[in-house]
Order: C-alpha cells, then sequence, then structure tokens
C-alpha cells in the first residue's frame, strides 16, 4: 500500500440511533433521506464499530491501515509512543430524542471490565455488553445550535428543595437526610418496578397535563418527562430514569459553549445538534430512558455521587478565529475556526489534526477545496493554510501538547 502522509480527505461513518434527527447531518452531509432514517452520529476516528475512510485518488483506504502502515508518520513520534493508535473519536450528533442516563467508566475499570466480559464469553458486539473497548471516554460536547443536556447531580439544596416540593418525592426526604446522596440514588435506582410504577405514575401523568396547558418550560424537568412520553399517558412500566431527570441539573449551552464530562459524571443529553469529542471508546453504562442495554449496577458502580455545579466552556481565542479548548485529558483538544469572506488562516500540525467543514469551505495551500459536510485530515508536521470566499466555520479534533492539558479550563 503506497500512502502520502500529508492532507487527505476523509468519509466517515454515520450512525442511524433511533433517536436521531432527520434533515440536520444529511443536510450537513449532502445526503438525500428520503425514507426519513435517523441519522444521530456522524464518526471520524478509527473505532473499529465505525472507522473512516482516507479517499485516495482511485479508491478508499481505512484509516487505521494508514497509520498500522506507518504509526509515527500518521501520528507523530509523541502520539505513538504515549497511546500507540488515534487517541480520539470526532462526532458530529442531532439529538431529537432524549439519550440514556448514563455515566462513562475510568480507563482501569474498563480494561477489567472488558477482560471480565471476555472471559464469560459475551460477543463483542452483543446487545448485553457493557464494556466495548479497553478505553476510557472522557468526552466533551460543543453546541452548534441551543442545546439542552442533564449533567451531574443537582447541588445539596436543590436536591432538598426538590424531594420537599414534588408530592411523589416526599417520603425520599428523610432517607437523603439521614444517609445523603449515594444511598438516595442507589435506593430509586434499584427500587422494584412495581414500587417506581406506584411513585412515577401520578407524576407523569400531571406534568403531561401541565405541559399540554403551556405550564412548563424547557428548564423544569416535566417538560422533559412529557417530551420522553410524547405528551401521552404511559402504557406498562415506568422508566425509572425518570428521577433522574428531577435529580441531575438540566443545562442549556449556546452555539460556540462547550460542557466536558469525566470518568463517572452521570448525565444525558436531551436535544439539539453538537460536535462531541471523545476518547477513541464506546464504553457506556446506561440507567433508564433507552431500549438499550441497561445495567443499573454497573452505572451505580461507576458514579461519581457528588453534587456539583455545570461549569460551562467558552474556550481560549486565538489567532485569526480560531478558538481551542483544552481538558483534563491527554487524549484530545477541540478546535473552532470561524473565517470571514477572503480569510487566511495558517498553521502546521504537530499530531494528526481531524478536520469537519461545518459551514461555507476552504482551499487548502491553493490546490484542495473543502466545502460544508466534508472532512479531512492533516498529518504530523504538515503546515497549511486555509483561504476563504465566504464565511466559514470548521472544528478540528487533535491531541495537545503536554503542557497544554494539564493548564486547561477544568483545572
Amino acid at each position: 500500500m503506497t500512502v502520502s502522509y500529508t492532507i487527505s480527505p476523509l468519509q466517515g461513518k454515520v450512525q442511524h440511533y433511533e433517536w436521531g434527527g432527520f434533515s440536520f447531518l444529511p443536510e450537513l452531509l449532502g445526503i438525500n433521506n428520503e425514507e426519513k432514517r435517523p441519522f444521530a452520529e456522524y464518526w471520524l476516528g478509527v473505532h473499529p464499530l465505525g472507522s473512516a475512510m482516507v479517499l485516495c485518488a482511485d479508491s478508499s483506504i481505512p484509516l487505521i491501515d494508514f497509520i498500522k502502515n506507518d504509526p509515527v508518520k500518521s501520528l507523530s513520534v509523541s502520539v505513538n509512543n504515549h497511546f500507540g493508535d488515534l487517541p480520539y473519536l470526532l462526532k458530529i450528533m442531532d439529538v431529537r430524542k432524549m439519550l440514556s442516563i448514563q455515566v462513562h467508566p475510568t480507563k482501569e475499570v474498563a480494561i477489567e471490565g472488558y477482560e471480565r466480559e471476555d472471559k464469560m464469553g459475551v460477543p463483542r458486539n452483543a446487545y448485553n455488553r457493557n464494556y466495548k473497548d479497553r478505553n476510557h471516554k472522557p468526552e466533551v460536547m460543543l453546541a452548534i445550535s441551543e442545546f439542552w443536556l442533564l449533567h451531574g447531580f443537582k447541588q445539596h439544596n436543590l436536591l432538598e428543595e426538590v424531594l420537599a416540593n414534588t408530592q411523589e418525592f416526599q417520603i425520599l426526604l428523610p432517607l437523603f437526610k439521614r444517609e445523603g446522596l449515594a444511598s438516595l440514588y442507589s435506593f430509586i435506582m434499584e427500587m422494584d418496578q412495581q414500587s417506581v410504577n406506584d411513585l412515577l405514575l401520578p407524576l407523569v401523568k400531571r406534568e403531561i397535563r401541565n405541559k399540554r396547558d403551556g405550564l412548563l418550560t424547557r428548564n423544569d424537568p416535566g417538560w422533559w418527562v412529557a417530551k420522553y412520553y410524547h405528551e401521552e399517558n404511559p402504557v406498562g412500566d415506568i422508566d425509572r430514569g425518570v428521577f433522574s431527570i428531577y435529580l441531575f441539573n438540566i443545562t442549556q449551552l449556546q452555539p460556540g459553549e462547550a460542557i466536558f464530562q469525566g470518568a463517572g459524571v452521570p448525565h444525558a443529553y436531551l436535544e439539539g445538534q453538537n460536535i462531541e469529542l471523545m476518547s477513541n471508546s464506546d464504553n457506556v453504562l446506561r440507567g433508564g430512558l433507552t431500549s438499550k442495554h441497561i445495567d443499573v449496577p454497573e452505572l451505580l458502580a461507576n458514579t461519581r455521587f457528588e453534587s456539583i455545579t455545570p461549569k460551562i466552556l467558552k474556550g481560549t481565542p486565538l489567532k485569526d478565529g480560531e478558538t481551542v479548548f483544552y481538558f483534563p485529558v491527554p487524549d484530545f483538544a477541540l478546535g473552532y475556526l470561524q473565517l470571514n469572506e477572503a480569510a487566511l488562516f495558517e498553521d502546521k500540525a504537530s499530531g494528526p489534526e481531524i478536520w469537519m467543514v461545518l459551514e461555507g469551505g476552504v482551499i487548502i495551500n491553493n490546490e484542495m477545496v473543502m466545502k460544508k459536510g466534508e472532512s479531512f485530515i492533516v498529518f504530523p508536521d504538515q503546515s497549511y493554510t486555509f483561504r476563504t470566499s465566504g464565511k466559514t466555520a470548521l472544528c478540528k479534533a487533535f491531541v495537545p501538547a503536554d503542557n497544554a492539558y494539564s493548564q486547561s479550563e477544568e483545572n
């Protein structure tokens, strides 16, 4: 295989999860979606569940094969020595229906869990497999529309207020006051299903009525409960994930704002479009609001039971319209570049950079044109210039220098 480690177009992998939207990603990618399939995520990376392809003159080659052919040229000496592969996965997401209540494991837990499930004979693509790889999955999302999510447990006083002011939850208040957050959350997540139904059904019905009557906004937990049930009284068992909507922080981000979610922070995406960047992993431990595999004991074992105030990140403005976001992990950093008409941007890659054009287009090094919805990789030590003819926006995934992530906004 003869390859060139300079700048190459990429083609990502669309994931058609049922919670995805029908128009945003097809419009971005220039794909006809007359059959109305859900387009949830567009992956750019080397994960075995959806590897990107490098587009050559007369063929396409999996990015992982590019890297295996010459790890140093494709990753750089430092990235290859530290990770041995591309350490991040870049996604563009369109969240139409809320995602599952979930946490991600540490790397140590992921290694142990992966090997344990292998020994148990659980197929790596099995529905009930928790650990699909040996990696941790810290992640960041950067909003490209108004975006809503659940992020971490509310502060103690707010939790007490929710329990005291919600009729169905008042019975739980003594437990919270006596034993704290971990005991409260473990109790409700391990509650037998009939008790969940008895406790939550009246609440769900009331919230549906309130939303129909225009009494709720997206800042209210009940608005999301009603949306989850399509504003129709539920039939069958009530999802215990409803508890989390009341106990977690409901967080709103505006375009250009980001939030980081490390191991053990419980969360769930609710609505909107975003850029998501994470370690190269698909390890998710789920606790509700999903048709996917739920493993409450594993979720509880990996949850950080601490109250937090969501920290919305604005990034660090650099030169020529670029904003960079650093995080407390060495695996990835995120760049967002906004260029005006007739702009010029110049830089040099120290490690592998994956770019995605979100709006407009650029001419790279006066020879390669990349338009909205197209992506490309810049290999290490390659200098590049972008020229534009109109308003343009791009995002970039890259590996930070050793001293950059240690001084991240999250520290």
